[in-house]
């Protein structure tokens, strides 16, 4: 059996729930390889910074202890994390070196392989300080900064990279990386998604992910509960991992269900009529996928990969980011209109099952590892 070591930001933590990483992983092991995650992250209570989970026979983490810059950094840090890679490549000898996320602290380790001999196969879904961007103006210039320093040599280093969506060509022709470059989406298995049973006697619209403020979702929930006046009977919520106290949620507690952090995502999706991602930066989302797999009538920001995904007024509503008035506008529609609600749900589930569905993207990741070990 062949193995890949899979290097990531996260696992399954609280606060970083690094959905990809899981979902990279599953499919992997179905294409029968067996997979090693080297990431950071909390330890379980084991004394010392380091720990090793073998989760099944052929899914083992390995984590390093980090400690974590919060919003709008949102960045983990873990001294010696390249040490980690280094133990954990000397006793798994894997065949296939995978990162996946650029710019992260763990991306760095790219650096140190390469110089190895050990040209990693670099992941992302989106160029941080190039065409995403965090929200702030000191935040924005320490990414742009990082992004044209070790940003770009990691992917100098990288010996292949895969984008999650389409970046832009003059982009990757001027980072030297075209040749190396193509396109492969985390995708997803349809199969727990859907289909819906919904109710009919109110509307629910939700939002999934981190209150972070890159994700917009102060925009959510403006323009949501604004149309509770209108519409008494609408709900809405908001699904994902939450900071005691933060302000979002002492605000609108009286109007909004906030859920905390939940592990049954495809059962709430399937009572979900309207799904939102309002960001104002976007890679491919998880999320997204999900919700569009499940047969929601989605409305996201006209950002990143969220173009990918949704072909506007056919599999979904896109609106500017930021933009309260249009976000409103599309909500409203969607509430006084079922059958629009019905045909974009149809319309996305078709959308994913074409081009996202794991069979098809299996595929292009076995023949990319089969060029790889070659």
């Amino acid at each position: 059996m062949k193995t890949i070591l899979l290097i990531s930001p996260y696992w399954k933590e609280e606060h970083r729930w690094m959905v990809s990483t899981v979902k990279l992983a599953d499919l992997w092991q179905r294409l029968g390889y067996r997979v090693f995650v080297a990431c950071m992250g909390e330890l379980g209570g084991r004394e010392g910074r380091e720990g090793r989970e073998v989760v099944s026979p052929t899914l083992t983490i390995y984590r390093k202890k980090d400690f974590f810059l919060p919003d709008p950094w949102n960045y983990g840090i873990a001294f010696g994390f390249a040490g980690l890679v280094r133990r954990t490549i000397r006793a798994e000898k894997p065949d296939i070196i995978v990162i996946n996320k650029l710019l992260f602290w763990t991306s760095l380790v790219a650096i140190p392989l390469a110089l190895s001999g050990r040209r990693p196969i670099v992941l992302t879904d989106t160029f941080v300080g190039m065409t995403w961007w965090p929200r702030g103006i000191l935040p924005r210039i320490g990414a742009a900064i990082y992004a044209w320093t070790l940003g770009w040599l990691i992917l100098l280093c990288a010996r292949r990279i895969v984008l999650f969506h389409p970046q832009s060509e003059s982009l990757l022709r001027r980072l030297g990386i075209v040749h190396k470059t193509q396109v492969i989406p985390t995708g997803i298995d349809p199969a727990p998604f859907g289909p819906p049973a919904r109710s009919s006697d109110r509307v629910t619209m939700t939002y999934v992910g981190r209150l972070e403020s890159v994700k917009g979702v102060e925009d959510f929930l403006s323009a949501a509960t604004a149309l509770r006046r209108d519409f008494p009977q609408t709900k809405v919520q908001v699904v994902g991992w939450y900071k005691e106290g933060h302000p979002l949620v002492e605000r609108y507690r009286d109007q909004v269900t906030f859920t905390g952090l939940r592990h049954d995502i495809p059962g709430i999706l399937r009572t979900t009529d309207i799904f939102v991602l309002p960001s104002y930066s976007e890679g491919l989302s998880n999320a997204l996928i999900e919700a569009m797999a499940s047969g929601c009538a989605c409305v996201a920001s006209d950002v990143g990969g969220n173009r990918f995904l949704i072909q506007n007024g056919v599999s979904g509503l896109l609106f500017p980011a930021g933009d309260r008035e249009a976000l409103r506008a599309h909500l409203r529609r969607l509430i006084e209109d079922p059958a629009k609600r019905r045909t974009l749900g149809e319309a996305a589930r078709h959308r994913i099952e074409e081009i996202f569905d794991w069979r098809k993207v299996g595929e292009q990741y076995r023949l990319l590892f089969d060029s790889a070990g070659s």
